[in-house]
């Protein structure tokens, strides 16, 4: 006998046997056995997930010898007819063959005469969007009010080439994709009535190549005993598929939280002599991501038996949170712009030194510089709530000057001369903080109360309470440790505070310097010249200040 398909082999026989489908096999189940059948039935989803088998079980179960029920025996003859595709009354008809009106109307000619031997006609019609216009107004009167011996089972990969009108004269199931873990449990089963030895780790690779297909996890895991030779290694699936070991990723993930560029780049030397597939690496990496943040945020989400769990713990404490997300935001973005690079190997280095660009953290942190100090390098003058005086000479119409290099910095000043008594030496403080992103921001929206006894309270702006994160908090507490020379608890209350934060100065020094630069223009007798000139006005929102 020969060979047949895994696909074909293990395609569902009845509403039991398919996966990840309930919300559609309860709906068909309880209709069949309350006998409160639609004339017309529409299935919709994604290529591989069982539409065209869940129509023919209905058909199955429609037209049994033991009579109209969600269980159809399977043993007798109109059962056995159908598996085996030779039911006279079930007509199936593949609509991207048959998009002309008169095959349509020749295919439709015989729906008033009874079944030759059955209880129901049934017209299954695959892909039906891809029916002409002109087929689908011939079918809409027949879809609408058939012989009651006659039922139509409708199939499409794209509803929204559908007309409404015939959606309308349809009851309509989605189904949905499957998941992974339901393509990979159902892989396990078929290996072990196969009797084909298998590698567990294999089989969640296979299952994420599906795509949610359970078709293409089939015909992927036939793909793979013929490539291994009789068995499924986890090795050789990796090989089929043109994806790298988690060893491999996780070496990429290491260079990439280190911030080391060179050893960044000598571990996508070592995978490309694998010659991957560029593209599924970097999805690969984007679920590697996910993982670091789910352990982060949810620790018990890592399973005992992992074999990733070390590293990945590891790499969840040596982390910050904003970087993990960051990462995978550009990673996810990565893969838009893979396909528009010259080579996908270059596109993949981009997309890892994007990452290392836009790191959320002190630039100096990405060489290998000392530690920062634990006091201050340096005394500045606090920072004055008021505007700083206009100097003379400067504006936009002021003669060009030879820049003028900044003065050295003072010399360094000890833990002790650093004070935190006012307001005016908590902005001076926040200015000298080393701190970049999400900590940055939380300092620059809080106001000073007191410092006393090791106790720093801080009053946040309302508007910026989505700022305070455990992270952000726990980072600035070290900075402040570091330049405070001693344990800091933070205190911080939502409230808004009593003087200028350095955020809302910054933000009154904009408008400042914006309607400086407006009143400028309005005061220049060209731009007045031009103005009245051409009757014109300047286009709101292109005058900005020069700095």
């Amino acid at each position: 006998m020969s060979y047949q398909v895994l696909a074909r082999k293990w395609r569902p026989k009845s509403f039991d046997d398919l996966v990840g489908q309930q919300h559609v096999v309860r709906a068909l189940s309880n209709a069949l056995d309350r006998d409160q059948l639609h004339h017309a039935y529409l299935f919709t989803g994604t290529r591989g997930v069982g539409k065209t088998t869940l129509a023919r079980i209905l058909s199955k179960a429609l037209n049994c010898e033991q009579g109209v029920s969600s269980k159809p025996c399977g043993v007798c003859s109109a059962c056995l007819e159908i598996d085996g595709g030779r039911f006279v009354d079930l007509l199936e008809v593949d609509a991207a063959s048959r998009t002309k009106v008169d095959q349509t109307r020749e295919l439709l000619d015989n729906v008033p005469y009874a079944p030759a031997r059955a209880r129901f006609k049934v017209y299954l019609i695959d892909e039906v969007h891809m029916f002409s216009s002109h087929s689908f107004n011939a079918l809409l009167k027949t879809l609408e009010e058939p012989p009651p011996h006659v039922k139509f089972l409708l199939a499409t990969t794209d509803p929204q080439k559908v007309p409404v009108t015939v959606l309308s004269r349809c009851l309509q199931f989605n189904l949905r994709r499957l998941l992974p873990g339901e393509i990979g449990d159902r892989l396990r089963h078929v290996l072990e009535v196969e009797g084909v030895a298998f590698e567990p780790a294999a089989l969640p690779l296979l299952a994420r190549a599906a795509d949610g297909s359970m078709r293409d996890g089939l015909s992927l895991l036939d793909q793979a005993i013929a490539f291994s030779g009789g068995r499924v290694a986890e090795d050789e699936v990796r090989a089929m598929l043109g994806t790298v070991s988690g060893d491999l990723l996780l070496d990429l993930l290491d260079a990439l939280a280190a911030a080391d560029g060179a050893r960044l780049l000598a571990e996508v030397e070592r995978v490309a002599a694998l010659t991957p597939d560029f593209g599924e690496l970097l999805r690969e990496l984007i679920v590697l991501l996910h993982r670091l943040a789910l352990v982060q945020q949810v620790p018990g989400s890592l399973a005992a038996d992992d074999p990733d769990q070390a590293r990945l713990a590891a790499l969840a404490a040596a982390m910050p949170a904003e970087d993990v997300q960051l990462f995978y935001q550009v990673a996810l973005t990565g893969q838009r712009d893979l396909p528009l690079a010259p080579d996908p190997r270059a596109g993949f280095e981009m997309v890892l030194l994007r990452a290392l660009a836009f790191r959320p953290v002190a630039a100096a942190d990405t060489l290998s510089a000392p530690p920062a100090p634990r006091a201050l390098e340096r005394s500045v003058p606090p920072v004055s709530d008021a505007a700083p005086p206009a100097v003379p000479g400067t504006g936009p119409n002021a003669p060009r000057r030879a820049a003028v290099p900044n003065p050295a910095p003072p010399p360094a000043v000890s833990v002790e001369s650093v004070r935190l008594t006012s307001h005016a030496d908590w902005q001076h403080l926040v200015a000298r903080l080393p701190l970049r992103g999400i900590p940055s921001q939380l300092a620059h929206h809080c106001g000073f109360l007191e410092w006393a006894d090791g106790r720093l309270a801080l009053t946040l702006d309302p508007t910026a309470e989505n700022l305070r994160v455990a992270s952000a908090e726990t980072r600035l507490r070290e900075a402040l440790e570091q330049a405070l020379g001693g344990p800091v608890r933070l205190d911080i209350q939502v409230a808004r505070p009593q003087q200028e934060t350095l955020a809302q100065r910054r933000v009154r020094e904009a408008d400042e310097r914006q309607q400086l630069a407006e009143e400028t223009m309005r005061a220049d007798p060209l731009a007045a010249q031009l103005r009245e000139r051409f009757d014109a006005d300047w286009v709101p929102g292109t005058i900005a200040p020069a700095d």
